[in-house]
């Protein structure tokens, strides 16, 4: 008896090239739909799946393989003398090899404005049927669903024969596939049924690439992307220059494109390190911006990644080229700027055309045995419920500099305290075990420019000592949620020292 092929595949890519090396060392072919048509137009003989089930395709094609003497022939172990004989009684050949590839359903949702109705129709029902079934009788049947595999099966088959190790995994990268693509139609349907939460959680993600290690050397780590995120990402950047990203790099430059968002089109700069702001800038153009960036920190900036909201121009290049710089992300570049930038060859130099914040609903963090997950804080404050609760309310100008550090100690590691003066940070405290270290921290960065300065906190203050350090360093004003039951005190020293505080009523808590 011929073994038998059942080639059915929505990717024709190297389907003639198998389905003639199949045929040439004596497989009978059996096709459906489009792949019977192509491999018939190169000459190429096969078995129409109806006439293995005697049933013609129906319901315009959503049935054609979904029939006993399909998925028996899949299903039948060969050392199972009840199974072989099943398949005698019913006159059922065997199948040895399923190459199927699905509907792209992803493809489909990723057009624009694509309706609900496109996207059930590229719901594949028999492909992933007949894959898994192949997949679950690994030991006899060998299933493809990758054309990059192609070349493995018929190098195999040339040899000798498909061996027990290529089976498996074969097998194996089957149900990787087939739970991706139900993960995928989940994720997308949930959003469309606005279920939130679900009891069961299946979450799709595209390989990018293996980075070279992760956080150190000693470990291995690799980038995914999430197919259906919209909005500005790492994952969409189109590397113009340098070496290849890192793990820490593309974590910092996650950070930084989520500090850019903030700014909107107010010409801006950010500077990270270990994913914490060590400068933000804002200005009237994008030198200033990022001279500002720079003038905030220019001791932790180096080694950083920095983050533009504007064009890049070839002044701004050269003042970012005195300085080491891991990565540098902008919307577009000049082509002096370019040239200037690639002159330092480990430089990475991103692009990310659409910088507006990304539209991904899930904030994801992984620990042992579990995952956390909330929605993105995608919000700063509600204006209706900023308040001045001091006698003395900020300046134009204070409030301006209190709004903009707001900015970016969102985005600080909590306890996190941001110091800024004319639109520009002069002193960050990250990710401090209490307050008033993260303050002094601050504080000493800023040196003597702290006087004048207003200071922007995550969370309340448990206590008043906050507020007096403020005092003696020359802080003018102060942001912060509100909350504690001792916020009184804080606000009853700032009368007492002319400060001003202003509270947001929403903390913003990043660990």
């Amino acid at each position: 008896m011929k073994k038998r092929a059942i080639l059915s595949v929505f990717d024709k890519t190297g389907i003639v090239e198998l389905a003639a090396f199949l045929d040439a060392n004596g497989y009978e072919i059996v096709s459906t739909g489009g792949t019977a048509r192509a491999l018939a137009e190169q000459g190429i003989k096969t078995v129409d799946i109806s006439d293995i089930t005697g049933f013609p395709e129906c319901l315009d094609g959503r049935v054609k393989t979904l029939h006993p003497k399909v998925h028996a022939g899949i299903l039948a172990m060969r050392s199972n003398s009840e199974h072989m004989a099943t398949l005698s009684e019913f006159a059922i050949a065997p199948v040895d090899i399923v190459v199927i590839n699905l509907y792209p359903f992803k493809a489909t949702i990723e057009k624009p404005n694509v309706t609900l109705a496109e996207a059930i129709e590229n719901i594949d029902i028999g492909g992933p049927s007949m894959l898994r079934a192949a997949a679950k009788n690994w030991q006899d049947v060998a299933v493809v669903v990758d054309p990059a595999d192609y070349s493995l099966l018929m190098t195999q088959i040339a040899a000798g024969g498909i061996d027990e190790a290529a089976h498996f995994r074969l097998a194996a990268k089957v149900f990787e596939h087939t739970a991706y693509y139900d993960a995928l139609i989940a994720e997308y349907l949930r959003s469309k049924a606005e279920i939130g939460y679900p009891k069961y959680l299946t979450l799709p993600f595209d390989k990018v690439q293996d980075l070279r290690y992760g956080e150190n050397p000693h470990q291995s780590a690799v980038f995914y992307k999430e197919p259906l995120s919209f909005g500005a990402s790492i994952a969409g950047a189109k590397v113009l220059g340098g070496k290849e990203l890192s793990f820490n790099n593309i974590n910092d430059a996650a950070a930084a494109l989520d500090i850019l968002a903030e700014y909107g089109d107010t010409p801006a700069a950010v500077a990270v390190k270990h994913a914490n702001p060590c400068g933000v800038g804002l200005g009237d153009s994008i030198y200033t911006a990022y001279s500002n960036a720079y003038s905030a920190d220019p001791v932790s900036i180096f080694g950083g990644i920095v983050a533009l909201n504007k064009q890049v121009d070839a002044a701004t290049a050269k003042r970012m080229n005195e300085l080491f710089l891991e990565v540098v992300l902008a919307p577009s570049y000049e082509a002096e700027a370019l040239e200037i930038l690639q002159s330092k060859k480990n430089l990475r130099i991103l692009q990310i055309d659409a910088l507006d914040a990304s539209k991904a609903a899930l904030d994801l963090k992984k620990v042992t045995g579990g995952l956390l997950i909330q929605d993105k804080d995608t919000q700063l404050y509600t204006p209706e419920e900023l308040v001045v609760v001091t006698e003395k309310a900020p300046t134009e100008q204070e409030m301006a500099d209190l709004l903009f550090a707001w900015r970016v100690v969102k985005h600080t590691k909590s306890n996190g305290i941001v110091l800024a003066k004319n639109s520009m940070t002069v002193g960050i405290g990250p990710g401090q075990t209490n307050r008033i270290t993260a303050l002094d921290l601050a504080v000493r960065y800023a040196d003597e420019r702290v006087a004048g300065s207003v200071l922007a906190s995550d969370a309340f203050f448990p206590f008043g000592d906050c507020v007096e350090l403020a005092k003696k360093s020359g802080i003018t004003a102060i942001i912060q949620p509100g909350g504690s039951i001792r916020d009184q005190e804080s606000i009853d020293l700032c009368n007492k020292y002319g400060i001003s505080m202003v509270f947001t009523k929403m903390r913003h808590f990043k660990h």
